[in-house]
């Protein structure tokens, strides 16, 4: 028998669950914690300036990978300065474990006002996690973990949360052999659906698949689909990278719309299917087949025709079996997708040239396993549709949630994560701002993500629908800035200034050739044109 304490238990769970870096900021509340972790061989604590710099680094490193990454904090405003990496990491379905410190065990819930005190911390916790949990000792550490790590790899992958009293974690039980890693739960597959979902794809005249994050573990499959019946894959921006850009098949939302009216089958894997079902519209001419491992997902906003709740591997090779017998014969439709490529590039370029010039930039210096971090700024809007991606988990961004500011610190993790890779982030004046500080965390780590600011003094966006919308007023939205590029020198950092698309791609091949730390690249610009005409599509169906 070994007796282990309630924060060996916890580190030990982490650890045979693959985590390797801890993002984290210390403090009293989890100091026997920390001091566990001291004594322990792994995994690596890397400490940021923030919290919510600490939450976006394990976020980063989750989308990057894949797997579950973990981060720890002190309870209360510890805590709450995470809930928006926590909130973002929900709605991606990425499988991050917050580990959060509390106050005393027998003060909780008695408003004592007692340091980092807040109401119902736990219920907090459960509005933003796939599961949250109170760890109450030792052996209750045990199995909470081990749970915790099975919530995470099983069905949909949410984040999840456990929180532990300053007062339990030197609290210890006898433990027979060390912990075991938690596997994924199976799923079991209706085939009556699969069948059907088969037969309705075979004998469909223009079927279309719909991918989202949910599909980013099963490019080959997709492949094997779209080829087999000559379907365009539409990827959302979460979906980016699940078929690769040049592929004729490829397209992003805006072709998809185009597409969509004359569409009489689509297959939605792993994807909401919130545009098209709210904004573009469904009508009884449309058939749609939905697979997602989130059953509440796949009527959520109207009824589909087929239903598979499975995981997407294993559902999506059933019905490329029962495909392969029922599938129509099916002339190539190369010549008329790459057309369809064509004509919309150039309606990108002629709508919004000054983006696409500076994506293009990027695009040619950075790697095909380059990972490209988008944020909240005028050409990361335009990168949901246009900036080509080749490999999935290569487009990272903070999907419907929309998280200003989030961009730069999530690279910081995803390099962490994935060091022999490439990593571009993209970041306003405003929204880098928000996490400016973790180039202090970079440099001390030797961090080498390159990061892109656009300044154009102004939340660009903010100020540009006030002035359209109303009568050219504007409020709140022009920003002072510091000189970014000193900015950066004085944390240690590179500092870079790019005036053109060409300058910009000489920084970024000069930002590669270091490998010891960060590099800031600011590009000065002005208003950019609206790029919303081609993400607010109007209704085609219904």
């Amino acid at each position: 028998m070994v007796t282990k304490t309630t924060a060996e238990v916890l580190i030990e769970g982490m650890v045979v669950n693959g985590i390797e870096t801890l993002f984290c900021l210390p403090g009293v509340q989890n100091d026997a914690f920390f001091d566990a972790l001291h004594q322990a061989s792994a995994p690596r604590p890397l400490h940021t300036r923030h919290e919510q710099g600490s939450a976006y680094m394990a976020l980063g490193a989750a989308l990057a990978t894949g797997e579950p990454q973990a981060y720890c904090v002190v309870p209360g405003p510890g805590f709450l300065n995470t809930t928006a990496a926590l909130s973002t990491a929900y709605a991606l379905n990425a499988p991050v474990l917050a580990l959060v410190g509390q106050i005393p065990e027998n003060a909780i819930g008695k408003g004592y006002g007692l340091l980092h005190e807040i109401p119902d911390q736990l219920g907090i916790m459960k509005t933003l996690t796939k599961s949250a949990d109170r760890v109450t000792g030792a052996k209750d550490a045990a199995a909470k973990i081990t749970d915790a790590f099975t919530q995470l790899r099983s069905d949909c992958p949410k984040p999840v949360a456990l929180e532990c009293a300053l007062t339990t974690w030197t609290t210890s039980a006898d433990f027979a052999g060390p912990l075991e890693k938690s596997s994924r739960a199976p799923m079991d597959i209706d085939m009556d659906a699969i069948n059907e979902a088969a037969r309705i794809l075979g004998a469909a005249k223009k079927p279309m698949i719909c991918v989202g994050g949910g599909a980013l573990g099963i490019s080959e499959a997709v492949r094997e689909i779209a080829e087999m019946l000559q379907a365009p894959v539409i990827s959302s921006r979460n979906g980016r990278g699940v078929l690769d850009s040049r592929h004729y098949l490829s397209h992003t939302m805006p072709a998809g719309h185009a597409l969509w009216k004359d569409s009489d089958a689509v297959l939605a894997i792993g994807s909401r299917l919130q545009t098209q079902r709210q904004m573009w519209g469904t009508d009884d001419d449309l058939k749609v087949i939905h697979l997602d491992a989130d059953v509440e997902a796949i009527d959520r906003f109207t009824p589909c025709d087929v239903k598979i709740v499975a995981d997407a591997a294993a559902g999506t090779a059933a019905l490329i079996d029962k495909l392969q017998g029922m599938n129509a014969k099916r002339d190539s439709r190369e010549d008329e997708m790459t057309a369809l490529k064509g004509a919309f590039d150039k309606t990108f370029r002629d709508a919004v040239g000054p983006q696409m010039a500076l994506l293009d930039a990027i695009r040619a210096e950075l790697p095909e396993d380059g990972i490209f971090v988008e944020d909240l700024t005028q050409i990361g809007y335009v990168s949901r549709f246009a900036f080509p991606a080749y490999q999935p988990r290569t487009f990272l961004c903070s999907g419907y949630q929309g998280t200003l500011g989030w961009g730069f610190a999530a690279a910081l993790g995803a390099k962490i994560a994935m060091p022999d890779r490439k990593i571009v982030s993209i970041a306003g004046d405003g929204g880098f701002m928000f996490n400016v500080q973790e180039l202090a965390t970079a440099v001390q780590n030797k961090i080498s993500v390159t990061v892109i600011v656009l300044n154009d003094g102004a939340f660009g966006n903010v100020k540009r629908m006030q002035q359209e919308g109303y009568e050219g007023r504007t409020i709140a939205s022009n920003l002072q800035n510091p000189d970014f590029v000193k900015l950066a020198e004085s944390f240690g950092a590179q500092g870079l200034r790019a005036h053109s698309p060409e300058d910009l791609g000489r920084a970024i091949r000069k930002s590669f050739e270091t490998e010891d730390g960060p590099t800031l690249i600011e590009v000065p610009c002005g208003e950019f044109p609206s790029p919303w005409g081609l993400i607010q599509l109007p209704r085609q169906r219904g």
